[in-house]
């Protein structure tokens, strides 16, 4: 029998996070990967190969719609095989350096290959051999969710694995679900030449966001020929010769929509179908995902879990890397860390961007009973007009006693990269007059932060640009 500091059931950000920190504090662990290669969703099938596509269907738009007067350019060919293949070498490489080789630098960790299964509350079993510990970490994230639609597996469909690695844009793709994975993607084969219609169950796109934000992105997308169906009940799929055919209800009324290729983006499952978490008891929700407390602690107290495969308010790549160092802090130093997921940022990468940090005014009123909030259209920031990226918003929420900023939503070109200074001021604490009362480089699209502060305390149609 194999007896280590802590198992670790994963291979992805959270499983690397916690053996790195393990590493670093002298445990010796074992990491068991199954699935997916070393790396896990982010580096393989995530993050990594999807930003490459939406930054090249970037360009693509940008050239034919780049909104420079007398300046007309056209794109001469987009051969889409060579693009994937380039985005699966990159993809290589990235798993290669940050992963492979910072695992061959864990003199404290082994790499086992195979699928893990619990064989008591400190025991896990990989084929016929037995690893213990006194702990065990449960990294094994989570696979696209296949909705129950009746002959949707006969007839075929792809998830965001095999949109990433295909090399053929179907003529009329559908896609299942609109949130972030289905939306990066719907326009990402938009823009490389699908008409796409995006079938979304709620009674809109991303939910989760500000109505105004996700209300104006769902008009960006519109614009570019993208049709977007809300309410929708799918209830059957059927081939018709090479077509594959959706049946849906809006309202009470039939409808059937023929595509060349279904793209499922209707959520995630957890991988714990095959754990056999009943033999040591580990508690789970109505979707699979282990229930944790604030510590990322099971109700078995020497198991702990993290990533996708835990029941958390949040599951983003940055969330995932630091809950394993958590994990490993609070397992091997009696630490007690934990995450304040109102302070981390996320975004969707669709062009402009979505991103968000803190609480949406829906939110705010749920715990607070109030709210004070403003937003404002690019239309009113000089860099959106000199580039022509006016279509963008800003929504700021506040506690209007304290003036605190609580939450901060924006809809723009790099929004991701902007919200990283909205994080701080959530962070931090910060009232509105913190942001007044700085000085933003001019002009840029961080101004917009300035800007929808000042709108609390004065009428911002009547400043000059530099004020």
């Amino acid at each position: 029998m194999n007896k280590f500091d802590i198992i670790i059931i994963g291979g992805g950000a959270t499983a690397f996070a916690t053996a790195i920190r393990a590493n670093e504090l002298g445990a010796k662990s074992v990491m068991i990967n199954s699935g997916l290669p070393i790396g896990g969703t982010c580096v393989n099938v995530g993050c990594v190969p999807s930003k490459i596509l939406a930054h090249a269907g970037e360009i693509v738009n940008m050239v034919r719609n780049n909104n420079v007067p007398g300046l007309e350019l056209g794109v001469e060919s987009v051969d889409f095989k060579r693009i994937i293949n380039g985005e699966l070498r990159t993809v290589d490489k990235f798993r290669e350096e940050k992963y492979e080789k910072v695992l061959s630098d864990l003199k404290n960790t082994t790499l086992v290959e195979g699928k893990a299964e619990f064989y008591d509350k400190n025991k896990v079993k990989v084929k016929d051999k037995v690893f213990e510990s006194d702990y065990i970490v449960v990294a094994s994230g989570s696979s696209a969710t296949i909705p129950p639609i009746k002959n949707l597996r006969e007839i075929g469909y792809m998830t965001h694995i095999e949109a990433m690695r295909t090399d053929k844009i179907p003529k009329r793709l559908t896609v299942i679900g609109a949130g972030p994975v289905g939306l990066e993607l719907a326009q990402i084969y938009s823009r490389f030449g699908s008409k796409v219609t995006i079938l979304q169950r709620n009674d809109r796109i991303f939910p989760r966001g500000e109505v105004e934000l996700t209300g104006r992105l769902s008009g960006i997308l519109e614009d570019e020929k993208i049709t977007i169906e809300t309410g929708v009940n799918i209830n059957g799929a059927r081939l018709s010769g090479k077509e594959k055919i959706l049946s849906y209800i809006i309202d009470g009324v039939s409808f059937e929509i023929a595509s060349d290729e279904i793209l499922l983006s209707s959520g995630k499952t957890p991988n714990t179908a095959d754990l056999h978490l009943d033999i040591p008891g580990v508690k789970t929700s109505d979707n699979r995902a282990i229930i944790v407390n604030e510590y990322l602690q099971t109700n078995i107290s020497n198991i702990f879990a993290g990533g996708d495969v835990a029941d958390l308010p949040r599951r983003l790549e940055t969330t995932a890397g630091r809950e394993g160092t958590i994990m490993a802090e609070n397992i091997l130093n009696g630490a007690k860390l934990s995450i304040d997921y109102d302070t981390v940022p996320y975004a969707v990468f669709t062009d402009p961007q979505y991103a968000s940090v803190g609480l949406t005014e829906e939110e705010q009123m749920a715990r607070m009973g109030t709210c004070d909030c403003r937003t404002m259209s690019f239309e009113s920031l000089p860099k959106a007009g000199i580039i022509g990226r006016e279509e963008g918003m800003i929504k700021m929420n506040i506690n209007p006693k304290t003036k605190e900023i609580v939450g901060v939503h924006i809809l723009s070109p790099n929004a991701g990269d902007i919200i990283a200074q909205a994080m701080i001021l959530i962070k931090n604490k910060n009232t509105i007059y913190d942001i007044i009362e700085s000085e933003p480089v001019f002009p840029t699209l961080s101004e917009a932060v300035k800007y929808v502060a000042l709108s609390f305390v004065k009428d911002i149609s009547k400043m000059s640009c530099c004020v």
